[in-house]
């Protein structure tokens, strides 16, 4: 079985810095743990779901902004315990390793020399995090150097589309996916750059026909014109299963079913 948790469904700028949504990130749990983009947070959301950030084998961050970042130093030294063990996989942008223009780098020189595994991705790059493999995937983002990620799991291949105009390598990339997940910082009908909106979602969802998807990553102007309205609009588009995220929200993918539900939280079931 393959376990999704949300350990953050905000984004954007306003949503992170008042956590109108809490911006922890996405962590998968398949024979090995990775924790994908861990925002503002992650630490913190872990623990309160019981979640071990020493049990991490790997860390991935599409791109150089704090929503998607700003933990992963402290997540860093969780997974080389501490920093003396050197161990697990970090793999992200050029922005987030090395630096690109204005952007990064994310990451001091210090935790670099912490993992085993250093990477930097660039679309159709692969890193293993045996038994799992990982592809970097296109991004038309502000941050030139951004990626999302095509993971494939034991049950399917899980893909994540960060920030990012739509465009159709972005659409070609994901295809032949079983849950696509997309972070959608606008509502219908308030487009603006480098950013999915509700529409871009439903298009590229129609394209791709996963089997379930999920929208994550909600802006302000998402979160007051309700994401579950946004989800249903898409889902009466595509045909395809589409549900909006919520903090804490836990999928977990078996051979025929993907099911949702919330993960426990401090004993108690949201």
């Amino acid at each position: 079985m393959v376990r999704i948790t949300f350990l953050g469904t905000g984004g954007g700028r306003f949503a992170t810095i008042y956590q109108a949504r809490a911006t922890g990130g996405i962590y998968l749990e398949d024979g090995r743990n990775v924790h994908i983009d861990p925002g503002p947070g992650a630490l913190v959301r872990m623990r309160s779901v019981g979640l071990d950030p020493m049990s991490t084998h790997a860390i991935l961050v599409s791109h150089c902004h704090p929503d998607h970042y700003l933990d992963a130093e402290i997540l860093l030294e969780a997974m080389t315990e501490g920093g003396t063990r050197k161990q697990g996989v970090l793999a992200g942008s050029r922005s987030v390793i090395e630096g690109d223009g204005e952007f990064g780098p994310a990451i001091s020189k210090y935790h670099l020399a912490k993992p085993k595994t250093v990477k930097v991705l660039t679309p159709s790059a692969k890193v293993s995090i045996n038994p799992l493999e990982v592809t970097a995937t296109p991004s038309a983002h502000s941050d030139t150097s951004s990626v999302g990620f095509r993971i494939q799991t034991s049950k399917g291949v899980v893909s994540y589309v960060s920030d990012t105009q739509l465009v159709e390598p972005v659409i070609k990339a994901h295809r032949r996916c079983r849950l696509l997940i997309a972070c959608v910082t606008r509502p219908l009908g308030k487009r603006i750059p480098h950013h999915l909106s509700t529409e871009d979602a439903g298009y590229l969802i129609e394209k791709v026909k996963p089997e379930l998807a999920v929208l994550t990553h909600f802006g302000m102007r998402v979160l007051q014109e309700n994401p579950e309205a946004q989800a249903k609009w898409i889902e009466d588009r595509s045909g395809v299963r589409t549900v909006a995220a919520r903090d804490y929200m836990m999928l977990e993918m078996e051979e025929g079913d993907i099911s949702v539900s919330d993960r426990i939280r401090n004993g108690v079931s949201d």
